[in-house]
């Protein structure tokens, strides 16, 4: 019997997947716990339109990933931080701070936890940060550290 699978299973693949299972194994396991249904031609139509919605949901996220990517790049973002006597800074910046400047300067929401600093920003100046705003897209980002 023909199954399309409706959940990612580990011993019979990953959703989406049309496997042959023998007739009890169907009837007894997959079809009650709803892991899979029939291979039939309604439910065969319903993937292929599934899998195209699918693939247009992930254009369109990549699409506004790359655009936004465009957008920061043109901005910067300045963060103030108390230093101490001749100039050294007191900690470091943080990602969440990093976020919350973006956010309050240019009403763009960024994730902390898709920046990436390669190391810690510990000294005033100009830095250029990562941001892994999609899987196939990251965008960069300036970032100015000035003494508050």
């Amino acid at each position: 019997m023909k199954i399309i699978l409706l959940q990612d299973e580990k011993k019979l693949g990953k959703k989406g997947d049309i496997i042959e299972a023998s007739d009890g194994f169907a009837r007894n396991y997959i079809l009650p716990k709803k892991i899979g249904v029939e291979a039939t031609s309604k439910n065969m139509n319903d993937l292929k339109l599934q899998k195209a919605n699918d693939e247009k949901i992930a254009q369109e996220n990549l699409d506004a990933a790359k655009a936004l990517a465009a957008d920061l790049e043109s901005k910067q973002i300045v963060v103030k931080m108390k230093a101490g006597e001749g100039g050294k800074t007191f900690g470091s910046v943080s990602t969440k701070e990093i976020a919350i400047a973006c956010k309050e300067q240019h009403g763009i929401e960024i994730d902390k936890k898709k920046i990436q600093l390669p190391e810690a920003i510990k000294n005033f100046g100009n830095y250029e940060v990562a941001i892994k705003l999609h899987p196939q897209v990251t965008g960069k980002l300036n970032v100015k550290v000035t003494e508050a």
